[in-house]
């Protein structure tokens, strides 16, 4: 293929056109910032290119492409304008689809002058694994000619005890997205849905002095359905270990795992020191999803004995954050539900309403403690207050609060590294 010239960070590359590719598709069609995007679903898709317009056009969840750009009273925005180059204008961008080449290493992204590659299909997340590996790599972009690829899913290494390699890193916009250096990093994780907006729920609270010392914390996402779900009860696959997610999305609430409290490690190294627990509940809504977080706090008392912990000041630590430039949390006193959250744009939506905190006494007997165990105390035993905090926090686990915040960070990156 003829090598075609564009301008340095123009021209974006997208690898997969499943749930997460194709919102990214549009969501960077609206923002305006490529002249041209690449996709590769690396298969051909129905009979035509027809079938492949159709697709990107329209959606179950967030309606027609054209409304999400345009309202109500605009008309179709997806026009096939060769077909033999399989090329799309899609909103006046130059869309071309790829459909040859599965292996990340054999796509040719410098032939089409991506130099920056969002990774969307889920399937290369070991930044360990070589170019050249049989089952294909997420490093088989840089060989193809990306100088940086961005994936849409936390890593995930077959090798347990391997370590992210120096040129890789876990990023996520409006909380460390900073810490990307453009002479070191080439492979980077937008880390998942659950971690960006938890991050958002969590950083405000570390950033605070009298809840920046959390003693324990909790999560449980309520989170809707996704494609590595069954529609129908389905037998599992062999060696599969969860055999609730082959049962039936569609009328079930399924108890599941989440990696989101192993990848606020990376991006909050101070969270490592609470032994930060996870789990996720599984419900049937397309998209729409809300983190119960649960926190404990040594707690300070006012001079009446009140707790300086309380409903008011977490309301207040939220608010002020949501104030911040470019801050990602939105702040709200409304009586919320789920529907309302979808296409909601923020990374998390804090539901102050339900923001509630409890402080009790537990008594502390010292010399339970190492470093008083040889001495002589006065006293033996310390009643301390702790607060218990639980927030809810909304976010549109798809398109607003994940899609706008990866595509942030690609933004980020590109003005880095040209």
């Amino acid at each position: 293929m003829e090598q075609i010239a564009h301008k340095d960070g123009r021209t974006l590359g997208i690898n997969g056109l499943g749930r997460i590719g194709k919102l990214t598709l549009w969501f960077n069609v609206a923002s305006g910032r490529f002249d041209r995007i690449v996709v590769n679903p690396g298969r051909e898709i129905g009979t035509s290119l027809d079938d492949v317009a159709h697709y990107i056009s329209t959606d179950s969840t967030y309606g027609p492409l054209s409304r999400f750009l345009h309202g109500f009273q605009s008309g179709p925005c997806v026009q096939i304008t060769d077909r033999e180059r399989s090329e799309l204008s899609v909103d006046g961008v130059k869309v071309n689809i790829l459909t040859k080449d599965r292996n990340p290493k054999d796509i040719g992204w410098s032939s089409h002058g991506a130099q920056i590659v969002i990774e969307t299909t889920g399937r290369f997340g070991d930044p360990t694994l070589p170019a050249e590996h049989p089952g294909g790599s997420i490093r088989g972009h840089l060989a193809s000619g990306a100088r940086v690829v961005v994936n849409s899913a936390p890593f995930k290494m077959k090798d347990k005890n391997a370590r992210i390699p120096e040129d890789a890193e876990v990023l996520i916009q409006g909380i460390n997205h900073q810490a990307f250096d453009a002479p070191t990093h080439c492979v980077v994780s937008s880390a998942s849905c659950t971690t960006t907006a938890l991050a958002h729920m969590i950083l405000p609270l570390l950033n605070h002095e009298l809840t920046h010392k959390m003693l324990t914390a909790s999560m449980s996402t309520i989170h809707a359905a996704t494609n590595t779900q069954s529609v129908l009860d389905n037998v599992p696959e062999a060696g599969a270990k969860d055999l609730r997610k082959t049962r039936s999305i569609l009328n079930n609430i399924i108890l599941t795992s989440t990696g989101a409290a192993r990848a606020l490690e990376r991006v909050m190294p101070e969270i490592s020191r609470i032994g930060f627990m996870a789990d996720s509940v599984r419900v049937p809504t397309t998209t729409a999803s809300l983190i119960i977080l649960n926190c404990t706090f040594q707690s300070r008392l006012d001079n009446c004995g009140d707790p300086l912990i309380c409903q008011e000041l977490i309301n207040g630590i939220y608010k002020e954050f949501s104030q911040l430039p470019g801050s990602g949390l939105r702040y709200s006193e409304c009586q919320n539900v789920s529907t309302d959250m979808i296409g909601d744009m923020s990374a998390v939506v804090i539901e102050a309403v339900e923001t509630h905190t409890r402080t009790g006494f537990t008594t502390l007997n010292l010399r339970d403690l190492a470093c008083f165990a040889d001495k002589e105390l006065e006293v033996e035993e310390a009643e301390i207050p702790v607060t218990h905090l639980k927030a809810f926090g909304w976010y549109d686990n798809e398109m607003g609060s994940y899609v706008k915040r990866m595509s942030q960070l690609v933004a980020h990156i590109i003005d880095q590294v040209f």
